[in-house]
């Protein structure tokens, strides 16, 4: 073979593998799905539509009447510390790359976020939900089980929320594991953090500042610690939540929201 021949070689197999997308991206499934819409199920899209629930915790739409991605937020939030094996996670380094690309992904026309999630860490939670808040696409999430803690921010982060009649919802103040240094700035650092976090809570919802402070800062709900723990129907009456409802009506609310459009 000729050298010329050789680097001609070469650099098509380098443009092969770098037009190649990786196995978990959203638009992958997608437009697997797309393709086979109008043909006979191919097993490739479902073992990669499996693969991406299992290891990200994401699935794309196939034969459905408008293209609305499911996101799972499920477990503990994990952060900046690997937690333990036997701890069921949702790990931001895979929900962030995820929603921007289903940001930019054109066949996705709606996002439902599914919560059931014990909290988690404070800033990786504020850095999705802060993301999912500046999205475009329409997105509708449904909390069932439970939104606790951080969850809280990640289920108003959407631009309707829903809960189940049955799922309850954790409000109280910021938590840290660890050492502490008494001083201060520490309880400054405390202070800011939560401030954040009732921010976005309260422009994201319809509850007002001093309601959540409230439920936040009660010491007769929780044996041992601070705040409230509310059903659904709570949370929908105080402003937390925007309706009470299902799958169904988390659906059709996106289904209207992409039909405006």
């Amino acid at each position: 073979m000729s050298k010329n021949n050789k680097k001609s070689k070469q650099k098509a197999q380098y443009l092969i593998a770098e037009s190649t997308p990786f196995s978990y991206t959203p638009w992958l499934a997608a437009n697997a799905a797309k393709n086979q819409k109008d043909s006979e199920p191919d097993r490739s899209v479902i073992d990669e539509n499996g693969a991406a629930i299992k290891e990200f915790g994401i699935a794309a739409p196939s034969g459905s009447k408008h293209s609305i991605y499911c996101l799972n937020i499920i477990g503990q939030v994990e952060g900046h510390y690997i937690l333990p094996p036997d701890n069921k996670t949702t790990k931001y380094e895979h929900i962030l790359p995820a929603l921007v690309s289903i940001e930019q992904d054109e066949s996705v026309e709606g996002l439902l976020i599914v919560l059931n999630t014990v909290g988690g860490d404070v800033e990786a939670g504020l850095a999705i939900a802060e993301l999912i808040a500046g999205m475009k696409t329409p997105t509708a999430s449904i909390v069932l089980g439970g939104g606790h803690s951080i969850g809280v921010p990640l289920a108003v982060s959407a631009k309707h929320s829903f809960i189940v009649p049955s799922a309850t919802m954790t409000i109280h103040p910021v938590r840290m594991n660890g050492p502490i240094v008494g001083v201060p700035q520490t309880l400054a650092y405390f202070q800011k953090m939560q401030d954040r976090i009732v921010r976005f809570i309260t422009d994201n919802s319809k509850i007002s500042e001093k309601r959540f402070c409230e439920l936040m800062m009660a010491t007769e709900e929780i044996v041992m610690d601070m705040g409230t723990v509310i059903d659904g129907q709570t949370a929908v009456e105080c402003g937390l939540i925007d309706s009470l409802g299902g799958l169904s009506d988390a659906i059709d609310w996106l289904y209207k929201e992409i039909e405006k459009q």
